[in-house]
């Protein structure tokens, strides 16, 4: 007797556990029931993915939507639209919106808005503040967060956890990994003079590798002190790599497309505000130390940082300008056009965009293409070149960094829980995120 499916994937090229190599996949309930030959098997929808190869679903795992608060320059429906257009499958927002994510009650707003608005999957962090830090171990095992968010340096937003008792108190409050932005908050004060008016190329300038060395150096001694696992968002320099290196045993580290791909003072220059951003885009030398240590396994993810603002805000005169820049739309393409570049390969694709996250922050069944696990899919085109245009973007923000860059590899299709959300470059179903589910906040009976 055949097998039926909900939907069949057959012809194409897969990235499962065992290697990538041509597989079909059956889908039953928007769980992944069978991969193999399938011969015979029937479904409700096929998918022929011929000349094409089946990713585990691309998972970003810092972006901004700006909702609530800032919803002229993005929100949950825009920036989720944005990026199953980009072929990502669940995000993990941050919680620097105004007000800021810092209770039970915003936690549970944003639940709210994001129903049946939001394309893809998601998880919303909790922030850290001064005044919170009590109810964060509780705070962090509500079902659907993904866990605390601290900057340790002011950026967008309100939210600092600045002072050293601050942080050591909230990585003693909490058992789940702790994400932190890493730049030392009384150096940049220090620094703001290095901040010239009208030159955006002074950015990387007022907030240097010190400034990320130090607080990398000073919250990885807290977090061993608090014995507490650490996440160190969007590194960018090469003097951190080393402080990482050794403590493996309890921090990850996460960088960018955009480190990975411009380098000053070129991008200042051509891009001007449009390149400034959070920690900084630095010099060509620090982008080669994060490519090393994407080939030494020391990168476990790579995650955007989308962190939309519009062209009014950007055309200000710096430094009275906004850092960030949208990214998760691009966040695939970048990366696949490395991957052709012979920079990275597919498997460390694979490993950086989704079975990391999984690994790292504990996600239940997703990461992987296996039997048991959710159905989320990138399909891409590996020889597919287009060029990135503002007119694509989705997100309300209308540019993008990469405005006319050509890039070769681009998703065609994004599939989560069997269902088909994004297909050539349309948006085809929508409305359809759930909540991420994580191994330690599994609600018991």
């Amino acid at each position: 007797m055949s097998e039926s499916f909900d939907l069949l994937i057959v012809n194409g090229i897969c990235a499962t556990p065992s290697g990538i190599a041509p597989a079909n996949i059956g889908v039953r309930g928007g769980r992944i029931a069978a991969i193999g030959s399938l011969s015979g098997a029937s479904a409700a929808e096929t998918f022929d993915a011929k000349g094409l190869h089946v990713l585990p679903g691309v998972i970003d795992t810092q972006v901004h939507f700006r909702e609530p608060g800032n919803e002229h320059k993005e929100d949950l429906e825009s920036g989720s639209r944005a990026a199953v257009l980009g072929g990502v499958t669940a995000v993990f927002e941050m919680p620097n919106t105004a007000p800021p994510t810092t209770t039970r009650l915003a936690i549970e707003d944003k639940f709210a808005r994001a129903k049946n608005r939001m394309h893809c999957d998601y998880a919303f962090y909790v922030g850290a503040t001064p005044q919170n830090v009590g109810a964060l171990g509780e705070l962090e095992r509500i079902p659907g967060v993904a866990g605390v968010k601290a900057f340790l340096g002011s950026s967008t937003g309100t939210l600092l956890l600045s002072e050293e008792d601050a942080i050591l108190a909230a990585l003693k409050g909490g058992r789940r990994r702790m994400a932190v932005h890493s730049e030392d908050e009384a150096r940049l004060n220090e620094r703001k003079h290095f901040a010239r008016t009208g030159d955006p190329r002074s950015h990387p300038v007022w907030r240097d590798t010190e400034t990320a060395r130090l607080s990398t150096e000073r919250v990885l001694g807290l977090a061993r002190k608090a014995g507490r696992r650490l996440h160190v968002l969007h590194v960018t320099t090469a003097d951190e790599l080393p402080l990482l290196a050794a403590a493996r045993d309890l921090a990850t580290v996460e960088t960018t497309p955009q480190h990975l791909t411009l380098a000053a003072s070129e991008c200042y220059e051509r891009l001007g505000t449009y390149a400034q951003m959070n920690p900084p885009i630095r010099e060509a030398s620090h982008r080669d130390a994060l490519w090393q240590a994407v080939r030494e396994g020391l990168i476990d993810v790579i995650g955007s940082d989308h962190a939309p603002h519009t062209r009014e805000e950007k055309d200000k005169v710096y430094p009275n300008t906004p850092s960030g820049m949208p990214g998760v739309q691009t966040l695939a393409t970048i990366l696949l056009d490395h991957v052709n570049a012979g920079r990275m390969t597919l498997e460390r694709f694979v490993d950086m965009t989704s079975a990391g996250a999984a690994r790292i922050f504990g996600i239940a069944g997703k990461g992987r293409i296996a039997r048991g696990f959710d159905a989320d899919f990138t399909i891409v085109d590996l020889k597919k070149k287009r060029r990135i245009e503002n007119s694509w973007i989705a997100s309300k923000c209308g540019w993008t960094p990469f405005d006319g860059m050509e890039t070769t590899g681009w998703p065609v299709a994004t599939i989560i829980r069997g269902r088909t959300i994004m297909r050539d470059h349309a948006l085809v179903l929508g409305g359809q995120g759930e909540k991420v589910r994580f191994v330690e906040t599994i609600p018991g009976e």
